[in-house]
């Protein structure tokens, strides 16, 4: 009779990696907390998943290199090749490999290309996966591991991370490393964005390429919050900046968009421009980097080309606005309504769904439900005009122009709220 799951990982899968050189301290067995599951007494915590995950040392550091989907001994060898590079994604490894413990199927998660079956046998040693790991990296060109750009990539992160976390900030640092500028990270709310944030400063000042630092959010619940979390590490070379202090003998510098006055018209009196240089920061955290496109918040980023600028949201906008006005407001659409086209693909991602299924975000059901209707008569499909006359702000969701009521259509199909019209009062009711 075939093994199951468990007796396979035991009785083959393991003493297969320990004859090919991977032993305990090489290999971590990641568990999520899982998701809670309906039943007929109530909820409970369902069991979270559990990887092989195999590392190679670098630089003195334990570097994850690959993920391992282990199925049971009657599986097919490749029934378990899609998930492993669903997981080697979310662990940001070059390698993923799927195995009945009899053979296995690896795939190249740079190329997505796929071969096997191959006998459990000749699974890649460490030195191997280490030498092929270091030619990709060279064809790539991109990334030499004992360059001193390199360095923050072999800090290690604090204890009692999570995989996501560890994964989204080795991504960030190795970006760096191959000299990119621009780094975009969509990640849910509630997964710790913040910690990333400061882990990948953290990194960078360990490695000693820290000049000065400038968080940027935009309320100042968030400044709070995140300067409470860089003064974890940086204590007293952290601080906010307010309009009656710049901060600027500060390392890091969190400061929202209102306090460096990016949106006045003076330019040249702004708070920005006043108290910090040009190129005066060597790295930038834009949070929520989404939430401000409708400001001038990207003069910070213009003014500093040659800082490392991270962008942090957990829904990156890709917004056609249209033909600007004037020239300095196109060339801040440019950088800030689409993030995509100045940041560049996502180094790492982390959705709402991920983050549920893995049991660190409650789960949620979906209730549709147009909240702007009331004493709208039963049987009216979507929104007429006079019912939102009671609103005090509307406005156009591509362009941000405030519209009068009396110019609007007679009515709106539901949809067409926050898709055609933005009604801050709705999203707060």
């Amino acid at each position: 009779m075939p093994l199951n799951e468990a007796d396979t990982r035991a009785k083959l899968i393991d003493p297969a990696l320990q004859r090919r050189g991977w032993h305990e301290d090489s290999i971590s067995r990641e568990q999520t907390p899982g998701p809670f599951i309906r039943t007929d007494s109530g909820y409970e915590r369902g069991q979270g998943r559990t990887d092989y995950v195999l590392h190679l040392c670098i630089e003195g550091e334990m570097v994850p290199i690959a993920v391992i989907e282990a199925k049971a001994e009657g599986a097919a060898p490749n029934a378990g090749i899609e998930q492993a590079k669903r997981d080697g994604r979310l662990h940001h490894v070059p390698f993923a490999f799927a195995t009945n413990g009899h053979q296995f199927h690896e795939a190249d998660l740079r190329t997505n290309a796929t071969h096997g079956p191959l006998p459990m046998g000749s699974f890649p040693k460490s030195d191997q996966l280490r030498k092929r790991w270091q030619r990709r990296i060279g064809k790539a060109g991109a990334l030499d591991a004992h360059s001193d750009e390199a360095k923050p990539l072999w800090t290690q992160p604090r204890e009692g991370a999570r995989y996501y976390q560890r994964a989204a900030r080795r991504a960030a640092l190795e970006c760096i490393a191959r000299g990119e500028k621009r780094i975009l990270l969509p990640l849910a709310t509630g997964v710790g964005k913040t910690w990333i944030a400061v882990s990948i400063l953290r990194a960078v000042a360990m490695a000693g390429q820290l000049r000065r630092a400038l968080f940027l959010c935009d309320r100042d619940e968030l400044r709070n919050q995140a300067l409470g979390a860089l003064s974890a590490h940086f204590k007293s070379d952290a601080a906010k900046a307010t309009t009656r202090d710049s901060a600027v003998n500060a390392r890091v510098i969190v400061a929202t968009y209102q306090t460096l006055g990016i949106d006045r018209e003076d330019g040249d009196a702004s708070f920005l421009r006043t108290h910090y240089p040009e190129g005066y920061f060597s790295h930038i955290i834009i949070d929520e980097c989404h939430r401000s496109a409708w400001g001038k918040w990207s003069e910070v980023l213009r003014r500093n080309p040659d800082a490392i600028q991270i962008g942090l949201t957990a829904t990156p906008r890709d917004i056609d606005t249209g033909e600007a006005q004037d020239v300095e407001t196109a060339a801040d659409q440019q950088i800030s309504a689409d993030n995509y086209r100045y940041f560049g693909e996502p180094a790492y991602e982390y959705s709402i769904a991920q983050a549920m299924q893995d049991g660190y975000l409650a789960a949620m059901e979906i209730v549709r439900s147009n909240v702007w209707t009331a004493g709208t008569p039963d049987g009216v499909k979507g929104v007429e005009r006079k019912y939102l006359r009671d609103a005090r702000h509307v406005s156009e969701t591509r362009t941000n122009e405030v519209r009068d009521v009396d110019d609007l259509r007679e009515q709106y199909a539901p949809s067409a709220l926050e898709q055609d019209l933005l009604l801050p009062d709705r999203v707060s009711a």
